[in-house]
């Protein structure tokens, strides 16, 4: 869900790397390059911001201070970025349009793009959200709505900073409040970070729907096809639920854990996740992995690959495209994969429709998008999860992080989903109440993001209508 101690633990073995041997600290540091080059690359490329702010804060700010010894070089011609920890180990990121940035690895960039990406659909100034774009913000008319949406901006903590971006609160199916923070607006793509995983479970469903995937399948990629390979026992609803039994560190402390030299040091994220071997059977025990998610994302290439199909169009074809996300930049790795797990930006407008579209059961507009029963499929406990806590690559309970075992989480009804990211992004969904919200922030120190608190706050407006 959260990477949070990502750029500490690697930040700080770098700076430490005397004691190291140097082999290990050039691993380090090519992994410290990477995390600054990319967030880079989708911030000022994607994002549209200034470098300079995204230097000050994005890989700067709390724990991330020792990035400042990674240098960071911006070519704008050729839409790259390149870092390195003083001068060893660059890591350079490439910016595409539609595809967003890219780490380069040793080889090639896939480039396997065929027929053009679709063209993101316009919106229709005319039309209300979510179908349409309001014309400019949309301003809270409960003046104790207003006060809650404000609330979330303020700092009431100076040691750990909330740096709260963007804030869209939908009820009834319309925009009730929408705030931003100085320098972000409505038309700013912002990094979902494990959020995205919401989004491959989408995507899966979709596939699932149109008969090309089954919940039941096995044997899901070549390399488990061996007559003796245990791993060709591993379901789709396994990996969905987070339970495959594949041995995975998401741990994101140590800089060479599975999970940061997937993200980071690893030209296939999918390949770095499916090489792992078998810790339990399938089935058995439940494991939070992002390396699951981007082995989805093969096996969601896979079956497109198969019908002739271009994988790169596809979430704008079957997803974006139909509820109107027309900011989400979904981003591949090198080999031509999704990072399912974790690098998706979209705004706060478009990251609501996501969250919209699963209150409203997957159909949106009166045309369905999610095939009948994927929703109360993401929605199911998994019984592996400790109190039943995930879903189908969805969460069913906040975090401790969030405020999850806080009396404002208790008032939060049994229904209520979302979807959670690295730095405090969540949407959640409480389909009772017809409510979805979105923040997106840059909470370094995660828990300064208390989400049941500003639930808690919307309760009081939604759920006791004055």
């Amino acid at each position: 869900m959260m990477h949070t101690m990502l750029g500490w633990g690697i930040v700080t073995a770098a700076a430490a790397g005397l004691g190291l041997g140097f082999i290990r600290l050039l691993r380090i540091a090519a992994i410290g390059s990477a995390y600054k080059a990319k967030a880079i690359c989708s911030a000022i490329f994607v994002s549209g911001r200034d470098l300079g702010s995204v230097l000050a804060e994005d890989v700067s700010a709390d724990s991330y201070r020792v990035m400042r010894l990674f240098r960071t070089r911006v070519d704008p011609g050729r839409r790259t970025v390149t870092a390195s920890f003083l001068g060893l180990r660059p890591r350079t990121a490439v910016y595409r349009a539609g595809l967003g940035a890219t780490l380069v690895g040793d080889g090639a960039l896939y480039g396997g793009l065929g027929a053009a990406l679709p063209s993101a659909p316009t919106a229709d100034p005319a039309r209300p959200w979510p179908e349409g774009e309001p014309r400019g913000l949309v301003a809270a008319a409960d003046p104790r709505l207003a006060r809650a949406v404000a609330k979330v901006f303020t700092e009431p903590d100076p040691r750990r900073l909330r740096r709260t971006r963007a804030v869209v609160v939908v009820h009834d199916g319309r925009i009730a409040a929408e705030q931003y923070a100085p320098g972000f607006g409505p038309h700013t793509p912002l990094p979902g970070w494990s959020m995205a995983k919401g989004v491959m479970s989408s995507l899966i469903g979709i596939l699932v729907g149109q008969g090309r995937l089954a919940l039941t399948d096995k044997v899901l990629l070549p390399e488990w096809s061996g007559p003796r390979d245990p791993r060709r026992e591993i379901r789709l609803d396994d990996l969905l639920r987070m339970r495959s039994g594949l041995a995975f560190s998401e741990i994101y402390s140590d800089p060479l854990s599975d999970v940061t030299r997937m993200l980071f040091a690893s030209s296939s994220a999918a390949a770095a996740a499916a090489v792992q071997t078998m810790r339990t059977a399938p089935g058995r025990a439940w494991a939070y992995a992002s390396g699951t998610t981007n082995i989805l994302s093969r096996i969601m290439r896979l079956a497109l690959e198969r019908a002739g199909e271009n994988h790169l169009a596809f979430p704008r074809q079957a997803l974006f495209g139909p509820v109107g996300m027309r900011s989400a930049v979904f981003e591949p790795d090198a080999a031509g994969d999704f990072v399912g797990s974790s690098f998706l930006l979209a705004t706060a407008r478009d990251w609501a429709r996501l969250g919209w579209l699963y209150a409203g059961d997957g159909v949106w507009a009166g045309r369905r998008v999610l095939p009948p029963g994927w929703v109360d499929y993401c929605r199911t406990p998994t019984p592996q999860s400790p109190q039943g806590r995930y879903g189908a690559h969805w969460w069913l309970k906040l975090s401790k992080e969030f405020g999850g075992d806080t009396p404002a989480a208790g008032r939060i009804p049994a229904d209520a989903f979302f979807a959670m990211g690295h730095e405090g992004q969540v949407v959640a969904v409480i389909p009772s109440l017809r409510l979805v919200t979105v923040r997106l922030g840059l909470s370094v120190y995660v828990d300064a993001w208390d989400q049941a608190a500003f639930l808690s706050d919307l309760l009081d407006v939604f759920a006791n209508p004055a």
